[in-house]
């Protein structure tokens, strides 16, 4: 629905009727819908510009009134702040110009219209320029209104002179303005909330585009640039009137209004064309940059020098040959003169791998050369066309370039039509920084770090690049992944046992992260599963390369040390099923020699014992607390230790009771530390120590959320007041919660509870996933009290703002629940979860 909130038709009083009568014609304007893009934008300008040319009256001699910046260039968006310039030649009375100023600048105001006004004399105007570049940017774009019109020209036409006498100076100063801004707002092309205009491939990027183009020293491509910048301004007229804000930011809670406003299917429509739109700046904007620096280089040389140097004559243009049909030249990678792209297919292929090998920028020319003329591959390809292809993806960071180059003319989806699917396609998880296209690219930059660790680094690369290929497909983007992965990997020429390779690991991307944050590794029926899954060795050692590349390609909460050691650790048992050996239950394991210490003193004091202990990659230091149920303890003082990346393991023996998953849980809450596994062990003592001699061990992993780890007397002494109900927990929690103001946002969805089928032999599987929320694991634990089963292990995963937890569950004689009361629980555990959403939204 168009809602227009920034006029107002109240304001006009009887001597002067133009505003009112402006106010309305913009009112209907707005919200006409005959008219929408370059065409509203053009006839809301001519009308401002009439409603001012009439405040403005017959004036003052000598005096101009000019716009300038995007009223300058006629594009005025709903919301636009009006950019206007009172120019005079310095002869009229200061009274005369400040009236004059007051009559114009008055009205605006009174309409709620943002102005950004000045008032100043052709010499003043230069000088501002030359000190500030912003105005010197606005000034480009200077168009007069009203009053002397040779004024304006006069100074438009000095403008720009200053402007190209200067671009040595202020081209560099405003590339550096641009860089900086990129720093602060990030890559439009990425951003889940962009920011339209000031992030990077946005309009304030296409307005420095043609700036470069007034200096003469370069010009942007133009293919598609003026399409891209017209696209980004009818995202942002739609957001003006569905906000009744001037605000650029394309906030989430308003894309779906934004793109019903401009007749897109939904939001992931609408950021797919700002994307693309913001691609086609950037690209422009890095060839332009490249091409300032160039032609600044070749400057600072001084042509007599220069002469000197060549004995009068013009100095040749080096070049050096990188591959057959390719040259460097001038420090980009060109097409050498006899390269014959019509009757070479491969050329794209090698001249992209020979630039990433070489670290230099494809040329545009050789670029839209290729895309011209190139024949497209046959099916299969050759074996170069192949080799190639790993060639680029190995090179490490400069293939993002390269590829962005390929890609930005075509090129890509010429060689990989399945590329159009994932191509700007946005991830709606703030876990992700990319969009699919790039994450792919960025998988293949990280896998080629670990090339090294495999036995067929080509097939982990073209792995990186297709893992996610599924996600432009409904339904699982594994299962439809892996059917495009076998066409494609096909297509390019691998036989059929890699291709089987290839479409095993797009199949089974996630298998491991995901066995080994969410499943109980000492289940001998998790470790099978995934030693069936994955069938050899060798796809194991590539699944385990490509599970770390996608993970550091995701974003920095995908992937720790402490993910990379659980996932090592399945690695390892997978690896020895498949030579051969059989798991162990872990219910005939023996404790160890701290375990049984710890379970022999908790049975003798009759209340918990604890070990706080240091897991570090290189090293293991430890601080304990045991003592009796008053509360003694035999060691005291505060645990010495930080908490380092794969966090800290906690020891906790207690004498088996009801209550201490939820009692364990919710003191590390109300300490601050958050839970990455927990693991619950029933340990049955020698038969001296009487009947009753079952002791609970809890081996769990704990970090510090900031600062450094509590006393572990003082978690023990919380833990007896928790066990023994002296301590009420949930009030706590509640208490600090309500201290902390809620937090603004989009609503989190709602808590989902499943049962995790052919999970384990062992236990049932029951499978949380709720927005994480400090003393979530507590409240899991409660409701599982409640329904009367038992805890043996717990896997915490958090992505983001999302809690991804597993709880092995049994029942009370500690065998898997029968189907029908698996359900039950399931159900009432989410219904338990369901108020705690509140919860969620306030900070950690």
């Amino acid at each position: 629905m168009t809602s227009v909130n920034d006029v107002r038709t109240d304001q006009a009083d009887d001597d002067n009727p133009a505003p009112s009568g402006y106010a309305a014609a913009r009112l209907r304007l707005l919200q006409g819908e005959a008219q929408s893009g370059p065409p509203r934008r053009a006839a809301l300008a001519e009308l401002t510009d009439d409603w001012l040319t009439e405040l403005f009256g017959s004036g003052v001699p000598g005096v101009s009134l000019v716009a300038v910046g995007g009223y300058g260039r006629g594009e005025l968006s709903p919301r636009s702040d009006l950019d206007l310039l009172l120019l005079h030649d310095g002869t009229a009375e200061p009274g005369a110009i400040a009236a004059l100023a007051d009559r114009i600048w008055y009205p605006v105001w009174d309409l709620g219209l943002a102005l950004d006004h000045s008032v100043r004399t052709p010499a003043e105007a230069r000088k501002t320029a030359g000190d500030d570049l912003k105005v010197q940017l606005g000034l480009l774009d200077a168009r007069h209104l009203a009053g002397d019109l040779g004024l304006t020209a006069g100074l438009r036409t000095a403008v720009l002179a200053d402007w190209r006498n200067q671009a040595p100076k202020r081209l560099p100063e405003l590339r550096e303005l641009c860089e900086e801004r990129a720093e602060r707002q990030g890559e439009l092309q990425y951003l889940l909330e962009p920011d339209l205009k000031e992030a990077r491939g946005g309009l304030r990027d296409a307005t420095a585009l043609r700036a470069v183009a007034a200096s003469w020293l370069a010009d942007a491509p133009r293919e598609g640039l003026a399409d891209a910048r017209r696209r980004l301004l009818d995202v942002r007229d739609a957001l003006h009137l569905t906000t009744g804000r001037a605000t650029d930011r394309l906030a989430l809670q308003e894309q779906d209004q934004v793109a019903a406003e401009l007749g897109l299917l939904d939001a992931d429509t609408l950021l797919r064309q700002v994307y693309e739109a913001a691609r086609t700046v950037s690209y422009a904007s890095d060839v332009t940059w490249r091409e300032v620096g160039r032609v600044l280089k070749s400057r600072s040389v001084r042509p007599r020098l220069r002469a000197m140097l060549s004995g009068g004559k013009s100095a040749p243009v080096e070049r050096s040959p990188l591959a057959e049909g390719v040259v460097e030249m001038d420090g980009e990678v060109v097409l050498a003169r006899a390269a014959k792209p019509d009757r070479d297919p491969v050329l794209p292929l090698r001249a992209a791998a020979a630039a990433a090998q070489a670290g230099l920028p494809l040329s545009l020319h050789a670029v839209r050369r290729m895309a011209a003329a190139a024949r497209p591959l046959p099916a299969p390809w050759p074996a170069e066309a192949r080799e190639q292809l790993v060639t680029l993806l190995g090179a490490g960071r400069p293939t993002v370039e390269v590829w962005e180059a390929l890609e930005a003319e075509g090129l890509i989806t010429r060689l990989l039509p399945d590329w159009e699917r994932v191509r700007c396609r946005p991830q709606r998880n703030a876990v992700h920084t990319w969009t699919v296209d790039r994450h792919l690219v960025e998988t293949a930059v990280c896998a080629s770090e670990l090339t090294r660790r495999v036995g067929r680094p080509d097939l982990l690369l073209v792995a990186a690049l297709l893992h996610d290929i599924g996600k432009g497909w409904p339904g699982d983007h594994s299962v439809a992944g892996e059917i495009i992965a076998r066409d494609v990997a096909a297509r390019i020429g691998f036989d059929r046992a890699d291709v089987a390779v290839l479409a095993s690991l797009v199949r089974h991307h996630l298998l491991l992260i995901e066995t080994a944050t969410r499943r109980d590794l000492e289940d001998p029926a998790t470790v099978r599963a995934v030693a069936d899954a994955v069938g050899s060795t060798g796809t194991l050692e590539l699944l385990h390369a490509l599970t770390e590349a996608d993970a550091l390609a995701t974003g920095p909460a995908a992937w720790s040390n402490w993910r990379g050691s659980l996932v090592a650790d399945l690695v390892k048992r997978v690896a020895a099923v498949l030579a051969g050996d059989e798991p162990v239950d872990p219910d005939a394991a023996d404790p160890t020699a701290e375990q049984e210490r710890l379970a022999v003193e908790a049975f003798r004091t009759g209340g918990p014992v604890l070990a706080l202990r240091a897991q570090t990659e290189g090293a293991v230091s430890s601080s304990g607390a045991t003592g009796s149920a008053s509360g003694s303890a035999a060691q005291e003082g505060p645990a010495t230790v930080e908490p380092e990346p794969l966090g800290v393991e906690l020891l906790i023996a207690v004498p088996d009771q009801a209550g201490v998953l939820p009692a364990v849980a919710g003191v590390l809450a109300m300490h601050r530390l958050t839970v990455r596994t927990a693991e619950l062990r029933a340990l049955s003592l020698p038969e001296e120590w009487g009947e009753d001699g079952s002791v609970l061990l809890l081996n769990w992993r704990v970090a510090a959320e900031y600062g450094s780890l509590p006393q572990a007397a003082r978690l023990r002494a919380d833990l007896v007041r928790a066990l023994d109900g002296s301590l009420d927990i949930a009030a706590r929690l509640a208490e600090r919660d309500a201290a902390y103001p809620r937090r603004r946002g989009v609503v989190a969805p709602p808590p989902r509870v499943t049962l995790a089928s052919a999970g384990s032999r062992l236990a049932t599987v029951i499978e949380v996933r709720a927005q994480d929320a400090p003393g979530l694991l507590h409240r899991i634990g409660r409701a599982l009290e409640t329904a009367d089963v038992r805890v043996r292990s717990a896997h915490v995963s958090t992505l983001g703002s999302n809690a991804v937890d597993a709880f092995y569950v049994t029942g009370p004689e500690g065998a898997p629940l029968p189907a029908a009361e698996a359900t039950s629980v399931a159900r009432s555990l989410e219904k338990a979860l369901q108020p705690a959403q509140d919860a969620a939204l306030r900070p950690r």
